[in-house]
């Protein structure tokens, strides 16, 4: 067949026939028009949704976040990373004061008058139920955690356990509580 301006059509500057014409077709679903178009509807009556109903719950002061096992893990981590560096710091808060605490009185504060001094009190160490070592508190400790015991000058502490360098855990006879204690608080006797 011979190609003549009546007979031929053009495509990317190339003459071809009717018959040998290249056709477009679609291969992917997405690449149609009228998919183009639901697609980007689709998109903005999801973003409608979306902006209604954070408009609905903008005073309320949360949003609505799904808890799913991951979340739940997530929020697990993040906790005990938050705990880890608050005891991080409250270790190192204490390293300056691992030194005794200062003696409330000294000999130059006790009054002259012989009848307002009284002679110091001495705390009465009370014998352990057991034969084990026994451990008495050199000074007032209030407990920060619910795992720790407080102590007053002068408790007796029993069943003492080395944890670490700077805390044992012990079973404080006066209170009757058994916990983590500063193991310079304390000392053999």
């Amino acid at each position: 067949m011979a190609l003549s301006m009546s007979n031929y059509k053009g495509f990317e500057k190339k003459p071809y026939c009717t018959m040998h014409y290249p056709k477009s077709s679609f291969t992917i679903v997405t690449d149609t028009p009228e998919n183009k178009r639901l697609k980007q509807q689709t998109l903005l009556n999801s973003q409608a949704l979306y902006k209604e109903d954070f408009e609905k719950n903008k005073g309320k002061g949360f949003s609505v976040v799904t808890d799913t096992p991951e979340m739940q893990r997530l929020k697990k981590t993040q906790e005990q990373i938050s705990d880890i560096k608050y005891h991080e710091e409250f270790e190192k808060s204490k390293i300056p004061s691992d030194a005794p605490p200062p003696v409330n009185r000294s000999e130059d504060d006790v009054p002259c008058d012989p009848r307002l001094s009284q002679p110091p009190v001495q705390p009465r160490p009370v014998a352990p139920p057991a034969g084990g070592p026994r451990y008495q508190a050199l000074y007032s400790y209030t407990a920060v955690e619910a795992d720790e015991v407080s102590l007053q000058e002068g408790d007796l502490i029993l069943n003492v356990e080395t944890i670490d360098a700077g805390w044992v855990f012990g079973f404080n006879q006066r209170a009757g509580k058994r916990g983590m204690l500063p193991a310079n608080y304390i000392r053999p006797i």
